[in-house]
């Protein structure tokens, strides 16, 4: 038997650690590497890939010549350079040498780090005699990339304190590379007043929002309940895991946002969200795929037009690398975090003694897998893994088969006296007949 290693899945740090270039810095990005145009910033100090996406358009679109929305006075002739094949890397990094880690050897560095490369290291994947003919390497993880650009996005649309990419060193980065007068710092005698963005919610319109959020529901099974997660009085969101912000960035952005914001940045905003919802979806095609490219595009040239240069870190970038990975490696259920994420969530809850870490998740483990083989022999009507009931089982009845399909979970009605009845209002009772309309199996082909 034969083990092949077709890609590795891992966080952006990760990233660099296993693929050997690093993802800090202006070369942050593993598929541009040395050929991206990522500056620092003079006030904000950190890498920005403001204006570089122009790059990627056709030689004929529109917004190349644009002087006066993107870099001031800046006409974008160049064209994007080629992703390097696997041949093309190997013979790169064949080039470079071992270097030897260890507190005798001190730090050592290629010549030329953070000039013409960014590798600190050969990584021993390429040791295997198939690695350079794959075509995909090392997945940029959707879960996280989706999770900073929506945190980007909400934190700066909602003027969140500490968070937002829109602070006083980001209007003073304007003043020297953007095209906007009016968002500019204004000097009185006595203080610095910062004018409000287009792209920031004014308070009440905030508060609007947070309502919003703290009155929302979901179906079962489709995500945590947010609304535990907002604080109106302090107008913050507490807590929000990876799955959350995947959710909101998918379904809630272009509703929350849909009669706050002005239309062009409301378009902008709402084009990032479908986009990652079509990126992750489990069906796929080449056509699709290729469409998402183009998109991409333009739309992150779109939030160029619309955010300050600060808003564009490397995670505001790697988007446009994602439908390249969805048609070398296939839909991206099998190339992200989220399943090695929940794994490691039910080991660290099998630790009992964090004085032997692994010692206790080795024996929980064991005693599962031994659990779990001998309740193949135990009596049918024992209670085991294998027969649990349903998480909605209480116990109840269960439906006639005349019943339609939708209303097939067992259960059985709550008693009178617990709760009050009330009538449902228009709105409720045609949301309520919707939903039934439109989740009955037997209604499927009259839908059709």
């Amino acid at each position: 038997m034969r083990v092949a290693l077709m890609w590795t899945i891992s966080d952006f740090p990760a990233y660099g650690m296993l693929s050997g270039w690093s993802t800090h810095g202006k070369l942050a990005c593993p598929y541009c590497m040395e050929n991206n145009k990522a500056f620092t910033l003079a006030n904000g100090g950190k890498a920005s890939f403001f204006d570089y996406h122009r790059r990627f358009l056709p030689l004929n679109h529109r917004f190349r010549k644009n002087i006066k929305d993107f870099f001031v006075g800046r006409v974008e002739k160049d064209v994007a350079s080629p992703r390097l094949s696997g041949e093309e890397l190997h013979h790169v990094v064949s080039e470079y040498g071992d270097i030897v880690f260890g507190l005798q050897s001190g730090k050592q560095k290629f010549p030329g780090f953070g000039l013409t490369h960014y590798w600190v290291k050969r990584s021993i994947f390429w040791e295997l005699p198939y690695w350079k003919t794959n075509l995909l390497h090392h997945n940029l993880d959707v879960m996280h990339n989706e999770k900073n650009v929506f945190e980007n996005i909400f934190n700066t649309v909602m003027d969140v304190k500490g968070k937002t990419k829109d602070n006083m060193k980001a209007r003073l980065d304007i003043a020297l590379y953007y095209n906007r007068k009016n968002m500019e710092l204004v000097y009185d005698e006595s203080r610095v007043a910062k004018p409000r963005a287009s792209f920031v919610l004014e308070k009440n319109a905030q508060l609007l929002v947070y309502k919003w959020l703290k009155s929302l529901r979901f179906p079962d099974g489709h995500a945590s309940n947010i609304s535990r997660l907002v604080n109106i009085e302090d107008c913050r969101l507490y807590g929000m895991k990876s799955h959350d912000c995947h959710v909101f960035m998918q379904k809630l952005i272009p509703l929350a946002f849909r009669d706050l914001l002005p239309k062009g940045i409301w378009d902008a905003l709402t084009e990032i969200s479908h986009f990652f919802r079509d990126i992750c979806s489990n069906k796929m095609n080449v056509e699709h795929i290729e469409m998402l490219q183009t998109n991409i595009i333009e739309t992150l040239c779109k939030l160029e037009m619309i955010f300050p240069p600060s808003f564009f870190d490397s995670m505001e970038h790697l988007p446009i690398h994602l439908p390249f990975e969805a048609k070398a490696g296939g839909p991206v259920q099998y190339r992200w975090m989220y399943p090695f994420e929940r794994y490691l969530f039910n080991l660290k809850k099998k630790v009992k003694n964090k004085a032997h870490v692994e010692a206790s998740i080795s024996e929980a483990y064991i005693v599962e897998e031994i659990s779990t083989f001998i309740s193949y022999y135990f009596e049918p009507h024992l209670r085991t893994r294998i027969n649990r009931v349903p998480r909605h089982d209480d116990g109840g009845e269960v439906p006639s088969s005349g019943n339609l399909s939708i209303f097939s979970n067992t259960g059985r009605p709550t008693p009178k006296n617990a709760v009050r009845g009330r009538y449902l209002s228009e709105i409720e009772f045609k949301q309520a007949h919707n939903y039934v309309l439109f989740n009955c199996d037997e209604l499927r082909p009259f839908i059709q």
